[in-house]
């Protein structure tokens, strides 16, 4: 059996104003950072001897591994960060206030571009100031590369071809292996890891700041997963995830 933890960021800017945040690379918050923080202390208390640690390019993710890595006394380890494990594309949404955007399109609309798992969002123009389009992390790929918005498959069939090439040869090689990411990135890989249906990966939200543990069988598909940390906590911040979105009372 082998083990991987799956960590998303702490809690960031626009998380904290409840924005849709995508792919624009915005910074974690004091709490976020006190998460990213706990995170590490919960590896460290925990066991976890993590060699080889993956990030996606964005600096919430980024800065929650270097927290958590130094914490646990393990800033040696080799970090990968890769632009396939950035959080889904939100398109037209991206920096938009998701209560607010509910008001405007109706809850349940909002909910389906958030939550289904093939219909994106509003596709943003490569013209609009928000398009990374020039940002030299991703001058290599070319306009039809560039995502302009994304469902959750999309960002599956982005990240699972990176989990079977890259990141699952190193555990098979051995490493402890811990992946920062973001919280539909990680959901694109724990839906492949637990067989997760279609419909019912729409249900599934991931606090930020929380480690899991999947154990891994020999086809490193889970056998079984788990969260560190207090339950009555975890469940806590499930539940401010799934509230995102949603109409203010």
């Amino acid at each position: 059996m082998k083990k991987i933890v799956l960590l998303r960021h702490g809690q960031s800017v626009w998380n904290e104003e409840n924005r849709f945040t995508g792919w624009a690379d915005v910074g974690l918050t004091p709490k976020g950072i006190q998460e990213a923080v706990r995170a590490g202390q919960l590896l460290k208390a925990s066991g976890f001897e993590i060699d080889l640690a993956f990030t996606s390019v964005l600096q919430r993710a980024i800065k929650t591994l270097w927290l958590g890595l130094e914490v646990m006394d393990r800033m040696w380890v080799p970090v990968v960060a890769d632009w396939h494990l950035n959080e889904r594309h939100y398109g037209d949404l991206q920096g938009l206030n998701k209560s607010e955007t509910a008001a405007r399109f109706g809850e349940r609309q909002v909910h389906q571009w958030r939550r289904s798992y093939d219909i994106p969002p509003p596709l943003m123009t490569l013209d609009d100031p928000r398009s990374e389009a020039g940002d030299p992390r991703y001058r290599h790929l070319g306009e039809t590369e560039l995502p302009r918005g994304e469902s959750l498959k999309n960002t599956v069939d982005r990240v699972i071809p990176y989990w079977i090439n890259v990141i699952a040869p190193a555990v098979r090689e051995g490493h402890h292996v811990m992946i920062v990411a973001h919280g539909n990135s990680l959901r694109a890989l724990v839906k492949y890891l637990g067989r997760i249906d279609d419909d019912a990966i729409v249900d599934l939200n991931i606090p930020t700041g929380m480690p899991m543990v999947y154990e891994l069988g020999e086809d490193l598909m889970a056998l079984d997963s788990y969260y560190l940390g207090d339950p009555e906590e975890i469940e806590r911040m499930t539940q401010v995830v799934a509230n995102q979105g949603r109409l203010e009372s």
